[in-house]
């Protein structure tokens, strides 16, 4: 199997595009189940996040793979497929791995370096686990991804090198001291957006979330206090500054609700797909919006510094090491098939020969044995060794092939062998 990435991401939509394709809740488990059900693929999991919709899969066909997940996407995201197609980008083998990584690492983020991914993509793999849609091959390569992620953050200081899309979109908002701000969701974005209000001396804060006990937990954990979605419109009266996160589908926050207020200028940070807040609250007066087309637009944290080159450098060394196992691990049930027949000829051979020399004690047959077997096991070493050292180079799935039509090995063997290992 071998893995496919089809997707599309700030870098190849806009933010309208993005929220057009924004996929959550059942719309997201049903994308997951339908893709793993086609014919083509055998293992499939799904990252939706605010600047990114991705569908990672194990296929046995390149082009019916990425005709039927693309077509799955259209379905799934009412998108039709010619709009979807030219946004869409799709990596194959190595290409996949190396995209998994530099995602997990903050590299692919529209604010660089941001930690929040490694979260989403954790909880995508939980979430294709849940339903049963990834197996072996998918299972290792994103567990795998998740720890060089782990090492990129806390091996460098790659989280310096751009501000979290909260703090890149609060950089809008000016002095954030004495400010009294409203937090619209309770997801980890919302708790991000809290600790960094917390830190910048916001005044009351206020967490306003559809479960009631989700929004005190998290107001709890900065002083604050909780309040309903109901809420909301009177929390908007005397709110300076504004943060929504809830993705939820509708806007929570509307033009209707600030008309006639705010007493004073409100500044709002819309850090949902889709939007959270109506864009229209634009023309009224007294009010800034930032959402993610603004923080997309202005750049902020897409710098690259010597951390994202020393980070970029370790993708590369940990693709390298990822690929060079990968492709060894291929050739071993081949190997074992070819030890496994030898096996059996040995055993075979010796049988008769000993049946032919019954006059043989039991020293001279267990010499006879030893020497043939040693024979057997050195005239198998160098061409083992060395198909396991040619596999990790380029076509190196060849020599393996080589090995079982020159041995003329049972082409179902290596398989029955490498479903027993996993």
């Amino acid at each position: 199997m071998s893995v496919l990435t089809i997707g599309l991401s700030h870098r190849t939509a806009p933010v309208a595009m993005l929220e057009r394709v924004s996929v959550s809740g059942d719309t997201l488990s049903k994308l997951l189940y339908d893709v793993q059900q086609d014919v083509c693929v055998a293992e499939a999991m799904v990252v939706s996040t605010c600047n990114r919709v991705e569908v990672y899969a194990a296929v046995d066909r390149f082009h019916a793979a990425v005709t039927a997940v693309s077509r799955l996407l259209s379905v799934h995201t009412g998108v039709p497929v010619d709009e979807l197609t030219p946004h869409l980008y799709v990596h194959y083998e190595d290409r996949a791995v190396e995209h998994l990584f530099s995602v997990v690492c903050g590299l692919d983020s529209m604010v660089v370096g941001e930690g929040q991914i490694l979260g989403q993509v954790r909880r995508a793999l939980k979430l294709a686990q849940k339903h049963g849609t990834v197996g072996a091959t998918l299972n290792e390569l994103v567990q795998q991804a998740l720890r060089v992620g782990k090492r990129a953050h806390a091996d460098t200081g790659i989280d310096q090198a751009g501000a979290s899309l909260v703090s890149a979109g609060l950089a809008f908002a000016g002095s954030l001291e004495g400010k009294r701000a409203l937090i619209v969701g309770a997801g980890s974005m919302s708790s991000l957006a809290a600790a960094t209000l917390a830190r910048a001396g916001a005044g009351e804060i206020v967490v306003a979330n559809r479960t009631f006990e989700r929004g005190v937990r998290l107001a709890e954990t900065v002083g604050g206090r909780a309040v309903t979605l109901r809420e909301v419109p009177q929390e908007l009266a005397t709110a300076d500054l504004v943060i929504t996160c809830t993705g939820g589908g509708s806007h929570v926050v509307t033009p209707a609700m600030l008309t006639g207020g705010p007493a004073a200028e409100v500044f709002l940070l819309d850090l949902a797909l889709p939007h959270d807040v109506d864009p229209a609250v634009r023309e009224l007066p007294g009010v800034t919006l930032v959402d993610l087309e603004t923080i997309q637009e202005s750049g902020i944290g897409s710098r690259e510094g010597d951390a994202v080159q020393t980070v970029r450098a370790l993708v590369a060394d940990e693709l390298a090491a990822f690929l060079n196992a990968e492709r060894a691990a291929r050739v071993t049930p081949t190997v074992v098939a070819l030890r496994s027949k030898a096996a059996d000829v040995v055993e075979a051979e010796l049988g008769r020969l000993l049946m032919r020399l019954p006059e043989l004690d039991d020293r001279a047959r267990g010499e006879v044995s030893l020497t043939v077997r040693r024979v057997v096991d050195k005239l198998l070493h160098e061409p083992t060794v060395r198909v396991k050292q040619l596999a990790t180079s380029p076509g190196g799935d060849h020599y393996a092939e080589a090995l079982r039509e020159l041995f003329d090995l049972d082409p179902k063997m290596p398989e029955a062998v490498r479903e027993v290992e996993l």
